[in-house]
């Protein structure tokens, strides 16, 4: 389970030490299996229509899709300084927080939107 290694090159004295080691955390992405009930029949009839849900649904997984690249390059920035341009790591982490931002307002609209249409406003 444990894996010694050497410190003694990274901080001078002579030590061993255990180190655990991390496992990946892999998590189920179900919105790849999600699809809208109508979004067939529209596609039948209109080849160029898209629900409002199922573009929704694009817009959520692009951000994700997004969170994740900018995770990966994350984690490589932090396990091998070299093989990632720092660069790319600042526009990813702005592009990242934009489209979370951009989510969250769209979000935020259209519950105050179908709050207003409940209430008659």
């Amino acid at each position: 389970m444990f894996k010694q290694v050497n410190v003694a090159s990274v901080s001078g004295s002579p030590a061993i030490m255990d180190v655990p080691k991390i496992d990946a955390v892999v998590t189920d992405n179900f919105r790849s299996r999600m699809k809208s009930n109508t979004d067939a029949i529209e596609l039948a009839v209109n080849k160029k229509a898209v629900s409002f849900e199922q573009t929704l649904l694009d817009a959520f997984d692009k951000m994700n899709s997004k969170q994740i690249n900018m995770d990966n390059l994350s984690k490589q920035m932090i396990v091998d300084l070299e093989s990632v341009d720092v660069h790319d790591v600042t526009i990813g982490m702005a592009e990242a927080s934009l489209s979370l931002k951009l989510a969250q307002t769209v979000i935020d609209r259209l519950v105050k939107s179908w709050n207003d249409i409940t209430t008659n406003r």
